[in-house]
């Protein structure tokens, strides 16, 4: 199971895309502090449609909550300071449970985080003047590497809703 852990977003149109990006790659959601926005908020609706509705965030105050609560998943850092890029990591592996986190949009993840898990933070590969992503557009990036890897396990890789042989009618 693959799990995206957003540390304080502040953009609620992120978190409505990410939400999207969330069901639609069947991940797990996890929203660790305060918001400077409520989860009914227009820009989030507008930007996760109708695809929240059942949708489950977990919900945390720390970081340290969240590790207590998830101890036996393996968790990946997306931070500028990384050395190792994304795809360097072996995460094909579909009994283990990842988590991938983000931090907020103007500062990212809090520094000593990512001093004491140094060993499990990713980059982006970006041009050299370039600060940062998008964090939505950061989350689709990372987790299609990690479904890739793991053969996109659970997920449809053919249409289903209209049928397979859906274009064939056009002929």
């Amino acid at each position: 199971m693959n799990r995206v852990v957003l540390y304080q977003p502040e953009k609620p149109a992120n978190v409505g895309n990410i939400i999207r990006t969330c069901m639609a790659f069947d991940l797990k959601l996890t929203i660790i502090g305060p918001l400077t926005f409520t989860l009914d908020d227009h820009a989030l609706k507008r930007a996760e449609m109708d695809y929240a509705i059942g949708f489950e965030i977990e919900r945390f105050d720390t970081f340290e909550e969240f590790l207590k609560a998830h101890p036996n998943e393996e968790g990946y850092y997306v931070t500028r300071y990384s050395n190792k890029t994304y795809s360097d990591y072996d995460l094909k592996d579909v009994s283990k449970n990842y988590f991938f986190m983000f931090g907020r949009e103007s500062t990212g993840i809090p520094k000593e985080i990512l001093v004491e898990h140094f060993s499990h933070t990713m980059r982006i590969p970006m041009a050299i003047d370039a600060r940062s992503l998008n964090l939505s557009n950061s989350v689709a990036i990372v987790l299609s590497e990690a479904l890739r890897q793991q053969n996109f396990y659970s997920l449809a890789t053919e249409e289903t809703i209209k049928g397979a042989d859906f274009l064939s009618r056009f002929k």
